[in-house]
């Protein structure tokens, strides 16, 4: 007969066992952004660990610089894409407008007070061969940004000419990025930080340099091979602990027709990007291969449970990627007195609140006052608004379903 104690003891294995069983993951987040290529670049390029990394389904054409001819076209220059991507708005908004970085609007957080602000438990890093992208898109320790500080921080390199000595053929920039990536590398095997961001700038000099040519296509396939060694230190932490990575890979621009040297300006080439993804959970919309540089953030909100105000997410001009949603691509626009409103529909049934406000409080820290305007079923995509009630040269359109919602300006011509 089994005796007490020895009962006693496989209940209590059975129970830790199951406790084991049923313990979430412990869930981090890694993005990346690789400088200066376009997806035709890309596409035709032998890039093995991208193509492992996203599987299947995880790779997908994107774009950047805003709404083309609108109120949110954004140049397609570097830091502007970079704080697109790290606040989840364009350049109308976070107002970085080159790479001089003059006056970031702090008011549209970037994904890294957001954390710091809402989950304050989480560990971030960044890992980059640029130091602005820290001290001024970050923000860190400025007043005007919160004060907020990072764990852990690997960057201003290209300041170092004493280990980087500068080089006419921009090989330092290289040597630096390999830097960079090593020690992002050890960091994550080691630490694991919850939110890191690792920047790389060597195939954007190279595309400036060579434009559409060989030098260019080996400085992609370098980057490929140091997504390898960011890959690797990912799968040693799934392995040999309880988490779980989400990894994004993307670029700030492309390159311009004429012979992949420059960018800046609103061609499609300039404008097309990629987003490379190990995310299996992903919806339709990604899928669809429409997305947008600002989709990653809300995407990152989502997987880390970071939750900001209503009146921040209605600010942003991404939606999540990997979660249910009820609506991408709305525009808006005025016909006479009438807003016309048009969305795709991804929640086939239940209905799409629209509000509307005529101030724009938020840029400047306020808040703004809205009015709902009409509840419309979402499956009809279309609706229609008359604006003599709120006259106005200008307006903020919310369109918000159950699973997300979409803010859009409208500007009347003077």
């Amino acid at each position: 007969m089994m005796s007490h104690r020895t009962l006693l003891a496989l209940i209590i294995t059975f129970l830790t066992s199951l406790i084991v069983i049923s313990q979430e993951p412990n869930t981090k987040v890694l993005f990346v952004i690789a400088d200066g290529i376009s997806s035709d670049v890309l596409e035709k390029i032998d890039t093995p660990h991208l193509d492992l990394i996203a599987g299947e389904n995880g790779y997908a054409r994107a774009y950047v610089g805003g709404e083309k001819g609108g109120y949110s076209q954004s140049p397609t220059i570097s830091a502007v894409g970079y704080n697109s991507l790290l606040t989840g708005t364009w350049a109308n908004k976070h107002n970085v407008w080159g790479n001089g970085i003059e006056d970031p609007n702090y008011n549209y957080w970037n994904i890294f007070r957001m954390a710091r602000e809402y989950r304050p438990q989480l560990t971030t890093a960044i890992f980059s061969t640029w130091l602005d992208n820290r001290t001024k898109l970050v923000g860190e320790m400025l007043a005007t940004n919160g004060n907020i500080k990072l764990d852990y921080h690997f960057d201003g390199f290209e300041h170092d000419t004493i280990r980087f000595p500068h080089e006419d053929n921009s090989l330092h920039i290289h040597k630096i990025d390999e830097h960079v990536v090593d020690q992002a590398a050890k960091v994550i095997k080691e630490s694991a930080p919850d939110l890191s961001w690792v920047y790389l700038q060597y195939t954007d000099d190279m595309g400036h340099r060579y434009g559409d040519s060989e030098p260019f296509y080996m400085a992609v396939k370098t980057m490929d091979l140091q997504m390898g060694k960011l890959w690797e230190a990912i799968h040693y932490r799934t392995e040999n602990f309880n988490e779980k990575w989400q990894l994004w890979i993307t670029t700030d621009h492309g390159r311009n027709p004429k012979d992949g040297k420059g960018h800046g300006g609103q061609s499609d080439r300039e404008r097309s990007i990629w987003i490379v993804t190990n995310e299996k959970e992903l919806n339709d919309y990604y899928k669809e291969g429409q997305v947008g540089l600002v989709d990653i953030v809300p995407t990152i909100l989502h997987t880390l449970d970071i939750q900001p105000n209503k009146e921040q997410l209605w600010e942003m001009d991404g939606v999540p990627l990997s979660t249910e949603i009820s609506l991408a691509n709305a525009k808006a626009m005025l016909n006479n007195k009438e807003l016309v409103l048009t969305w795709d529909a991804y929640q086939l049934e239940g209905t799409l609140d629209i509000w509307i406000t005529t101030t724009n409080n938020f840029a400047s820290g306020g808040t703004d006052a809205y009015t709902l305007a009409a509840t419309v079923a979402i499956d009809l995509g279309k609706a229609t608004i008359d604006q003599s009630q709120w006259p106005s040269n200008f307006y903020k359109v919310l369109l918000s379903g159950e699973h997300n919602a979409i803010n859009r300006w409208v500007m009347k011509n003077n």
